[in-house]
Order: structure tokens, then C-alpha cells, then sequence
């Protein structure tokens, strides 16, 4: 399932996240590892929820309009990270191309 990948990929990737505030802004003092492990895990948290609201639909518990919004709410936090992962990427790949 897509969350055994998400978390698979929290795991490897992520540390616990400590040092934000309550609004998700960073307080002074993290770093980016932090900040990229609360990224995964947010996202990971929104596709377990979308998956159980996909869950509940097909049941007939959940109704369509919120099985669509979670699931869109998954989608845009997936794309995220997917964003920031392949712009660090894209820094490593330059960096290893700079001459000595």
C-alpha cells in the first residue's frame, strides 16, 4: 500500500521533529532534517487519513465529497515533498558536478 512506502520513507529519512510551534513555523535553532522529517511525516499522516477516508467511503460511511477532499489533501502534501526532495537533489547533483 501507499503507506507502507510513506512510511517506509519516514523511517529512513526522518528524525523526531522537535522545535516547531504550534502554527508549523520553526523556531530559532532547527535544522533542516527536522524540518524535512515533520515534511514526511505530514504527509505520511495524510495519506493513512485519506486512505481510511477511502476505506469508509467504499462502506458507505464517508461521504464522496470527503473521501475526494482527503484524498486531494494527500495528493498536495505527496507533491510537496516530492518538490522539496527533488530540489535536493537537484543541489546535491550540482554540488558533486563543482570542481575542486
Amino acid at each position: 500500500m501507499i503507506v507502507d512506502a510513506a512510511n517506509s520513507i519516514h523511517i529512513a529519512a526522518a528524525r523526531p521533529a522537535a522545535g516547531f510551534a504550534a502554527s508549523g513555523a520553526a523556531r530559532p535553532g532547527i535544522d533542516f532534517a527536522d524540518f524535512l522529517g515533520q515534511a514526511v511525516s505530514g504527509a505520511a499522516a495524510s495519506i493513512q487519513s485519506a486512505e481510511a477516508a477511502s476505506i469508509r467511503g467504499i462502506k458507505g460511511v464517508e461521504s464522496v465529497a470527503r473521501v475526494v477532499e482527503s484524498v486531494m489533501e494527500a495528493q498536495r502534501n505527496l507533491q510537496a515533498v516530492i518538490a522539496i526532495r527533488d530540489k535536493a537533489v537537484s543541489a546535491w547533483q550540482e554540488i558533486s558536478r563543482m570542481a575542486i
